[in-house]
This record gives structure tokens, sequence and C-alpha cells, in this order.
């Protein structure tokens, strides 16, 4: 039988060198660097509708084209 979530699971996780702080909590996911307090969140409804994965598709598409989307109209 599986545990609910119903707090907050932190745990570290080393990639490539690289340390981060994982949050697991009923909101969604967080990853952040360790030692810092801005990272990435996702929360569930966003993975479960699949957005997260359209705007992966769209980010890795508009890379391809050479297009940055965070410094357009710089």
């Amino acid at each position: 039988m599986a545990a609910k979530l119903d707090k907050a699971l932190k745990r570290e996780l080393d990639l490539d060198g690289e340390l981060y702080m994982v949050t697991i909590s009923p909101e969604g996911v967080r990853i952040v660097p360790k030692g810092r307090r801005k990272g990435h969140e996702i929360s569930w409804r966003t993975i479960l509708s699949g957005d997260a994965e359209l705007t992966q598709q769209l980010k890795i598409s508009l890379d391809a084209l050479g297009t940055d989307p965070e410094g357009a109209g710089r």
C-alpha cells in the first residue's frame, strides 16, 4: 500500500556534479539549486494536463529555429 502524500518531502539530487534540492509536495514538484531560493516549480495539474510536455516541445522547436523568446524585444 502506498503512503499518502500529505506533506512535503525534500531530497538532495546530484546531477552532473551540481547539487539540487527537490521538494515533492501535494501541490507539485520544485527543484532548486542547493543554497538558492529560486528554482523551477510545476504543479501536478500542469503535469497531468500535458501542458508541461507541450511547453517543452515548443521550446525545442523555437531553439531549433534560433529564436529566443525570452530575449525578444531587447
